[in-house]
């Protein structure tokens, strides 16, 4: 029951953020009294950490995949897929991604967002320092890099999700993410050409700007 609880919750959380994922909302999709969650959970906080962990596990093991993958090489193309990766997830999952990002939720789930941003730290900062050691990136503080494009990439984000993103402009702000993502890290763009944006190269301006402002500043042009 608890996982069905959890599952349940989290797609409550998708539809309606977290302010919909009520104890008596998660009971009802659960078939179960608003008392019988209290056998799983001492309080929906919990409740919502758990789901919270659950959902934040998944992506993480997703981007860690494509991070940490033999092929391809390159670890500028890595963070390309990774970041392009990241970025189409969150457009196709938009409430669930503003839930997990930014949304105000209970001090528990909170007390897991700032865990889920030093995982996210983790993940880029060991593409990077593999970039640097192998002189595919400019010499940088692989922590200091990956803080910021986690918080630039986070902060595009928040406000494309306010609204629905779909076609040409959804293809627009994954290109232009990643290829900030590359400039963050020293990686000539115009010099560039990973497999990764072939797939995702913008065939629109929309939301091009607020991208580029946003992400410059937390990782200014070599």
């Amino acid at each position: 029951m608890r996982e069905r609880l959890v599952a349940e919750a989290t797609r409550i959380v998708a539809a309606q953020g977290w302010a919909g994922a009520t104890v008596a909302a998660v009971a009802a999709a659960a078939e179960i009294s608003t008392g019988a969650v209290y056998q799983h959970f001492p309080n929906k906080g919990a409740l919502a950490a758990e789901v919270f962990r659950r959902a934040t596990q998944r992506e993480l093991e997703v981007l860690g995949t494509v991070l940490s993958a033999s092929e391809p090489v390159s670890s500028a193309d890595r963070l390309a897929q990774g970041v392009g990766l990241f970025a189409q997830r969150a457009i196709l999952g938009r409430q669930l991604a503003y839930a997990l990002i930014a949304e105000p939720a209970d001090p528990l789930v909170v007390t897991e967002r700032l865990n889920y941003r030093r995982r996210y730290h983790e993940v880029f900062a060991a593409v990077i320092l593999d970039g640097v050691r192998a002189g595919e990136m400019v010499p940088q503080n692989a922590a200091v890099t990956a803080a910021a494009l986690t918080g630039g990439v986070a902060e595009v984000l928040i406000g494309q999700l306010s609204g629905p993103v779909d076609g040409p402009a959804a293809r627009s702000l994954v290109a232009e993410l990643t290829a900030l993502a590359l400039r963050c890290v020293g990686v000539p763009v115009t010099q560039f050409a990973p497999s990764a944006l072939d797939s995702v190269r913008p065939t629109s301006a929309d939301g091009a700007h607020s991208a580029e402002s946003s992400l410059e500043a937390a990782c200014p042009s070599s």
